[in-house]
């Protein structure tokens, strides 16, 4: 029973966002409620609560400080030769600008954490897809794939779980994963030209005059929801033409002049318009450049050595950087309310995700569906075990939490496997290939950050990227199976 009640409110989340019949936040709150005391548990749903809040107030705290950091980062200009350096180098070619989305997001997933990646991808090109107003679910959909392969870096999480799990070394994991996760990403990168060139047969090319240019006031926002043509187009609300999706209200009417620079109609305080591009607005800091990058530097090195965890740095950094740019307290307050909105959404968002997984845990619904799955699998299926294990891995990290999934899931099939003759290293490797696809599971607090900053409906985005993004899994086992290696 609590096999198929765990599927059922599962799959009533999906559907009810998906089809947008509630939020994200009411349907990871009241779903897994509703369903708590149907198996008879109701009594025990604070305690499953309070300790998946437990569990995740450390990823919400970092969440907070990261989005204030990286906010500030974003009003002093950090990333502004970012955005002009790709606009210039991708001449408002929509391909190259999907294919630069997915280089950006691979290279900043090095850093091994996906919240980071998707605050600084999306910092530097939305103002891109904003102003030549391409599909923002493109952009979503792109980076949390190429995420999701870089995601099994040792020091990302997946590699070094399955690697405790099954108490093998990392690096024998990872190592021999690189050609095949080579291919996956390569993979991206063809997902990203594909995507990139409907984006220009739908939009055209323009000059980067022409880029400039084109204002900003409220139009109709194309959202591609089918693998063809079936596109369909919403309205902005509540915002449009915002520069970077850090927390400002947008200037429905403001437009740049010709020289790309906000008119007399937008808002002076430079939260405003096309904010990757404005050089006026009065949040700059030219003269601390090289010191905010050398401290997002100095941040990112400390957070792949692991000299302390993520949400104390992350503190440490967004006070440094405030105290240092915005020495008065009144525009100190200032940046803090302008990226309060994020904040609150982030986090409100990951406390949410806390009922849902706490619910799932807490009720022995997470072990019921693993061994309901692992006891489906045919007996003559052993000697084939990690292929199994590597196509079990797409859905079942989506529908769980890497933790629940590496450290529930794969012992069982690594001992299955073993029986027939399957090295506990095919599985490990076989376990990760479901990385891609699990980088947009709503379990996943980075994700809500990514959709967050973009400003794209949650819905839309898995609509739209959950069929590239388990194809993309797919090629990564077919890799390995062509290459020996699982």
């Amino acid at each position: 029973m609590l096999t198929i009640l765990g599927f059922a409110m599962i799959a009533t989340f999906l559907v009810l966002i998906m089809l947008k019949k509630m939020s994200p936040i009411a349907a990871l709150v009241l779903i897994p409620a509703l369903f708590c005391v149907a198996v008879g548990q109701g009594a025990k749903l604070g305690d499953y609560v309070i300790e998946g809040v437990g569990n995740l107030a450390p990823t919400a705290a970092m969440l907070m400080f990261a989005i204030v950091y990286f906010g500030v980062m974003i009003d002093v200009g950090l990333f502004d030769p970012i955005v002009r350096g790709i606009l210039r180098f991708c001449k408002a070619d929509p391909m190259r600008i999907v294919v630069g989305t997915a280089v950006l997001a691979a290279i900043v997933s090095l850093d091994g954490d996906g919240s980071t990646t998707f605050m600084i991808t999306v910092s530097a090109m939305y103002p891109l897809y904003k102003r030549l107003k391409m599909s923002l679910v493109v952009m979503t959909g792109v980076a949390a794939t190429a995420n999701g392969v870089m995601n099994t870096l040792p020091w990302g999480g997946p590699t070094a779980r399955a690697a405790t799990a099954l108490k093998l070394d990392a690096g024998d994991i990872f190592v021999p994963m690189i050609p095949a996760l080579g291919v996956g990403l390569a993979a991206v990168l063809l997902l990203a030209v594909v995507l990139g060139r409907r984006e220009r047969k739908r939009l055209g090319m323009l000059t980067l005059d022409e880029a400039l240019a084109t204002g900003t006031a409220m139009e109709p926002e194309t959202v591609l929801v089918g693998a063809g043509g079936g596109d369909r187009t919403r309205k902005n609300s509540g915002g449009a033409g915002t520069g970077t999706g850090t927390g400002g209200d947008a200037a429905q009417n403001a437009g740049p002049d010709a020289d790309g620079d906000i008119d007399a109609d937008g808002d002076a305080d430079g939260d405003e318009g096309f904010k990757g591009l404005d050089p006026n607005r009065p949040t700059l800091r030219p003269k601390l450049y090289w010191f905010n990058a050398g401290l997002t530097l100095a941040l990112l090195t400390a957070m792949i050595m692991e000299l302390m965890p993520i949400p104390v740095l992350f503190l440490l950094g967004a006070a440094l950087a405030l105290t240092v740019n915005f020495p008065h307290m009144p525009d100190q307050r200032a940046r803090i309310a302008a990226h309060a909105d994020n904040v609150l959404n982030v986090s409100g968002m990951v406390f949410a995700a806390a009922v849902f997984t706490g619910v799932l845990s807490g009720t022995g619904m997470v072990e019921h569906m693993a061994d309901w799955l692992v006891d489906a699998i045919p007996a003559g299926m052993g000697p084939h075990m990690a292929i199994v294990t590597g196509i079990l891995s797409i859905p079942l990290t989506y529908f769980m939490s890497n933790d629940g999934f590496y450290f529930g899931v794969v012992p069982v099939l690594a001992e299955a496997g073993a029986a027939h003759g399957v090295s506990p290293l095919e599985i490990a490797r076989a376990s990760l290939v479901g990385q891609p696809l699990h980088m947009s599971s709503p379990l996943v607090p980075a994700v809500y950050v990514l959709v967050g900053m973009a400003k794209v409906e949650f819905g839309d985005h898995t609509r739209f990227t959950v069929k590239w993004a388990a194809l993309t899994s797919l090629v990564i086992l077919c890799a390995g199976l062509l290459f020996g290696i699982i």
